[in-house]
């Protein structure tokens, strides 16, 4: 009965705040009003469900009882799907070789338009796993991310129209470039950290936009640099379709390494040391662990991929504006590493591939996608706050050594 009447009084209140909106339409030929009950009817009553649904699953979240019963055969099926990047077994290989096939063969058997879908989907890839190093791995929370995304493109750009050097040679710059606005970043705000390093961070990469927005005699203001040309082929000048082809297997080629590079990372001494940040700083620094060096390796790491991936972008799209580094670019690659899981690099790629292709795909809905869009978003972040794949914390076991003092443990 407290379900009910919750759902009723929800459903009175929707119809009552969106009848102003839906249920009164002027003409303004004939200076008529057309009142539309049917449509805030309809409203209340797809409320009225939604909330008894809302109030349901809430009540099994809050005894511990999970939302959905697979049976035992499927739910061990996805947890072993999910849990595939972590195994080094045949199946693995096998699953991860089967996957670079499809993704290879993709833009020889696909259009035009799904081919520059996917090396969108795979730049916000690179772009999150940079991120990832930064908010998921050493627990920095950064807004201002897409800062180093436009001085990568803008090196590229600049540097390409001034003295003619082309992408092979401005990609290491794009990305060293990167590296030093990230140190330049990482220099003041050694000593914030929480919500103080997320405000000085989007403040950063405003003040970037804004340059780049206002310098109009260097970057063209709000009209942009075009005209940058495309990735050479052997010194060769490709045509469109071509290129875009190149440039997708370049990118596919720029996840790889990006994954492999960040896999490794977490395992080596700095990846450890980002991570104990993450944990505790006081406790990080007890331990002898120097927090002005692994930050600002974290900033410059993180960069890094995010100047990469400028360079690249400018190449694709052959002309690029401050539109395009606004800060709802950052917000949407933190969304990224938030939805797939703090350090997860599988969660990422995951997240960042849903959330570029869901709103293309969902094209097909107009105006209602980007609805469905956030109403996902907020019920992911409710009922899986942790992110689509969690990251399994590092146990260690002592062991008595063999042949030892008894008193060693290993």
């Amino acid at each position: 009965m407290q379900y009910l009447t919750k759902a009723l009084l929800a459903a009175c209140w929707f119809m009552l705040l969106t009848f102003p909106v839906m249920g009164i339409k002027l003409n303004s030929v004939d200076q008529t009003v057309e009142w539309q009950f049917d449509r805030v009817i309809l409203l209340g009553v797809a409320i009225f469900f939604l909330s008894m649904l809302w109030n349901w699953c809430f009540s099994r979240k809050a005894r511990g009882i999970p939302l959905i019963r697979l049976p035992e055969g499927l739910g061990k099926g996805l947890h072993s799907l999910v849990t595939l990047p972590n195994r080094n077994t045949t199946t693995r290989l096998t699953s991860l070789g089967l996957l670079l096939a499809v993704m290879i063969v993709m833009p020889l058997v696909s259009s035009f338009y799904q081919t520059n879908i996917m090396i969108s989907a795979m730049l916000y890839v690179i772009l999150a796993l940079g991120l990832n190093i930064a908010v998921g791995i050493a627990g920095q929370l950064v807004l201002g991310y897409v800062a180093f995304y436009a001085v990568g493109a803008y090196s590229y750009a600049l540097l390409n129209q001034a003295f003619g050097l082309g992408f092979w040679a401005c990609l290491p710059v794009g990305g060293f470039m990167a590296i030093v606005f990230g140190l330049a970043l990482g220099f003041p705000v050694l000593r914030l950290r929480g919500d103080y390093l997320a405000i000085v961070t989007l403040g950063f990469g405003e003040i970037v936009r804004l340059v780049l927005l206002n310098w109009t005699s260097l970057t063209g203001g709000s009209g942009g640099i075009k005209n940058i040309p495309g990735p050479s082929f052997f010194g060769q000048e490709l045509e469109i379709a071509a290129n875009t082809i190149f440039i997708y297997y370049l990118v596919l080629l720029a996840v790889i390494l990006t994954i492999i590079v960040i896999s490794r990372l977490k395992n080596s001494r700095v990846g450890l040391a980002l991570q104990a940040l993450r944990e505790d700083e006081i406790a990080c620094e007890a331990m002898g662990i120097d927090l002005a060096r692994v930050k600002l390796s974290a900033f410059a790491l993180s960069s890094c991929w995010a100047g990469f991936a400028g360079v690249i972008f400018a190449a694709k799209t052959t002309f690029i504006n401050p539109a395009s580094f606004t800060f709802m670019e950052s917000a949407m690659i933190l969304s990224m590493v938030v939805l797939g899981g703090m350090g997860s690099i599988v969660g990422v790629v995951i997240a960042a591939t849903i959330l570029i292709l869901a709103p293309e795909y969902l094209r097909a809905f107009s105006e209602y996608r980007m609805l469905i869009f956030g109403a996902i978003m907020v019920i992911m972040m409710i009922f899986r706050p942790q992110g689509l794949v969690t990251v399994e914390p590092r146990r260690y076991r002592l062991t008595a050594l063999q042949g030892g003092n008894k008193g060693e443990r290993a």
